[in-house]
């Protein structure tokens, strides 16, 4: 192009308005949205301290605990077993205790099958205790017998039942909630015809 001639001008980045990009109008909309909603929340803030709702607080008046006297990154998993009387016991302790309320725990349960799960998985946790590294005091816990085990709940549900009166051959009657369906139905063929 000669010099004399004039280039066609390029429009101003300004003044190009870009598709998606806020116009300054919504920028300073958003801006007094954000103004006005905290003005409210501090609205509300006030209203509450005059009826009175932040008087009562536990702790009020006083400094927090153990604030500034050192850095521990599980403050709050210290305070939240504190709190709720958390006992968290080494695997060989729990072992321990879990076996002596074995009993009990298999009492409560009606099924036969039940009973073995609950011997079975216990087992397994001792037995996965055995073959990780210790912490704490030594495992003396032994895996149950299962069959022992079920053998003396169902001498214990005997006893039990002959207590009450009831009949140790009858078999516990389950909630009509919790029978199964088809029991001395003939199952139904769930086959499609061939064509």
């Amino acid at each position: 192009m000669p010099e004399g001639e004039d280039r066609p001008q390029a429009p101003e980045r300004d003044s190009v308005e870009r598709p998606g990009t806020p116009r300054p109008d919504t920028r300073s909309a958003a801006a007094a949205r954000m103004a006005q909603q905290q003005t409210w929340v501090d609205l509300q803030v006030r209203q509450a301290m005059e009826r009175g709702d932040f008087d009562d607080l536990p702790g009020a008046g006083k400094p927090i605990e153990d604030l500034g006297t050192q850095h521990d990154p599980e403050w709050w998993l210290k305070k939240l077993v504190e709190r709720e009387r958390i006992a968290v016991l080494p695997a060989s302790l729990q072992l321990r205790k879990d076996d002596a309320e074995l009993d009990g725990r298999l009492d409560g349960l009606a099924a036969e099958h039940e009973v073995r799960e609950q011997v079975e998985e216990f087992n397994a946790r001792v037995i996965r205790a055995r073959y990780s590294l210790p912490e704490g005091p030594p495992l003396i816990t032994m895996p149950r017998d299962v069959e022992e085990t079920v053998a003396a709940w169902r001498g214990r549900r005997a006893a039990r039942r002959t207590a009450s009166g009831q009949e140790s051959d009858e078999a516990p009657r389950r909630p009509w909630w919790r029978r199964r369906r088809g029991r001395g139905r003939p199952a139904r063929d769930r086959s499609y015809p061939a064509k």
